[in-house]
């Protein structure tokens, strides 16, 4: 039996990629973390989600530690979450959280090991995204090679979304019949805003601009995810 681990937010990238695992694996479980973000319906979302596309189990796991070592307008109330354009070029954005996703991957790793799932997938972006350093490519291997060696096990880390922008994340949803769903039901926005968000902070101008882009070229756009997702 194929079994995957979804790091999953509830946000549009993670629902695209629950979707399309869905698809691709008999056996689908979410994993969701609680580390005390600044917009906890998140959580909420993750869960309806998960259980309205059918994962075999949602485990949401309490990582409060994480909130107490990394500072970030994402985990603390009075750092304002900044608007899309606002933060000075070349320097990380205040939304940054320091580890979340070494922290992340590594447990969605052991839970992989508990119930024997061969990949752990994660939305991290590395062409349309807020300047991370832990959604880079080079990041991702490196952390899944030395994942692999200590659990002396090989758990494979999938990336479907890394090369995509996000018109194509959103063709990716089309391509699998939940556009609709992904833009209505996921919680993308900084600002905590569940659909098409505030408009005004980075995830949302992300979001919006690639919708727009592909609702302007559906074709275009949907040949390229194809060529570069290999899909039919």
């Amino acid at each position: 039996m194929k079994r995957a681990v979804v790091v999953f937010s509830g946000g549009q990238d993670s629902t695209t990629c629950l979707i399309q695992a869905l698809a691709q694996y008999d056996e689908v479980h979410c994993i969701t973390f609680d580390y005390g973000q600044r917009h906890r319906a998140e959580i909420e979302v993750a869960q309806k989600l998960s259980a309205e596309l059918g994962a075999r189990a949602h485990k949401v796991l309490d990582v409060g530690l994480l909130n107490e070592l990394a500072i970030s307008s994402l985990t603390r109330d009075n750092i304002p979450v900044p608007n899309y354009g606002s933060e000075a070029a070349g320097q990380l954005p205040s939304t940054f959280v320091p580890g979340r996703n070494i922290l992340f991957l590594t447990l969605a790793s052991i839970y992989a090991y508990q119930i024997e799932a061969e990949a752990v997938i994660t939305g991290v972006c590395e062409t349309d995204f807020s300047g991370y350093p832990d959604c880079r490519d080079e990041f991702v291997k490196a952390l899944n090679q030395a994942v692999s060696l200590g659990l002396a096990r090989d758990v494979r880390f999938e990336t479907p979304l890394m090369w995509l922008n996000k018109a194509e994340t959103w063709a990716l949803a089309d391509y699998y019949g939940q556009l609709e769903r992904v833009r209505r039901d996921t919680l993308t926005c900084y600002n905590g805003i569940q659909g098409d968000g505030c408009g005004e902070c980075a995830a949302c101008h992300l979001r919006a601009n690639g919708l727009a882009v592909y609702q302007q070229d559906r074709a275009g756009v949907m040949a390229s995810l194809k060529q570069k997702s290999g899909l039919q």
